[in-house]
């Protein structure tokens, strides 16, 4: 189980410039979506993007406390 808050901080850690939108898509903190945009997304790749943001959760992703992560990503 996550806490959103927590997540916002590390991905604005990750992310400086980002505006961040998250939702528990179930109740359980393990199901996230989430919403970001930010500079850094110019000109990479949709794949890319969504790979980095990952990269920011792998630890929790790896030992099943973060299940599954829906993300809409762009570039501001």
């Amino acid at each position: 189980m996550m806490n959103l808050e927590d997540m916002e901080n590390r991905l604005k850690t990750r992310f400086p410039d980002a505006e961040v939108k998250l939702a528990d898509m179930t109740g359980t903190g393990d199901h996230i979506f989430l919403e970001i945009q930010t500079s850094e997304f110019e000109g990479m790749p949709r794949i890319r993007q969504h790979q980095s943001v990952m990269a920011v959760f792998d630890e929790e992703l790896k030992s099943g406390k973060l299940h599954a992560i829906q993300i809409q990503s762009k570039a501001k």
